[in-house]
């Protein structure tokens, strides 16, 4: 599959990426992660406002994660998987930060930039980390899906594998180059 090919997919059939495949996996996690990230950026706005600013991103999380997941799933089996991971690492960020920063602006979210920032940087790293564990199988829904206990269960593993790829990655670029 190319990158192309899943673009034309999402825009000729929205519906069969985005709504069947919804992945529920990656809009429970998010909504709980991400709702922490905004408790933690806005407590020193006081409880109420910390509270109003987690409420919001869970809601929002909750309903949009499992869209950002199901397109992450469409990119997992993409060749190269290099240029499938720009794709997401640009599109989804752009997206969904868009609209998370509108949700959070019309929620009046007191440290928005502080919260903006941390909720981008979290995408960057979820975005690689989900991808990378979509790609072996674990946090799909749908066909060739496995429990949530058993995708929990794998969760150590694929945190070092994916912890360790880029060291890995640099290792195998480092031997190329002695070889050649």
């Amino acid at each position: 599959m190319t990158v192309s090919a899943v673009l034309r997919a999402l825009l000729t059939r929205p519906g069969e990426l985005l709504i069947r495949r919804w992945n529920w996996k990656s809009a429970l996690f998010s909504s709980i992660i991400r709702a922490l990230i905004f408790l933690i950026a806005n407590l020193t706005a006081g409880w109420r406002a910390a509270a109003g600013a987690t409420i919001a991103e869970f809601v929002f999380r909750a309903a949009t994660s499992g869209f950002f997941g199901s397109l992450t799933q469409a990119f997992r089996t993409v060749e190269p998987a290099a240029l499938a991971t720009l794709t997401l690492l640009i599109l989804l960020p752009l997206i969904s930060h868009s609209l998370e920063l509108a949700v959070h602006f019309a929620a009046g979210t007191p440290n928005l930039a502080r919260s903006m920032i941390s909720s981008v940087i979290f995408t960057e790293i979820a975005v690689l980390f989900n991808l990378y564990a979509m790609r072996r199988g674990a946090l799909v829904v749908g066909e060739n899906a496995t429990s949530m206990t058993s995708d929990l269960r794998r969760i150590p593993a694929l945190i070092g594998g994916f912890l360790l790829s880029g060291p890995l990655a640099l290792a195998r670029i480092a031997r190329r180059r002695e070889q050649s």
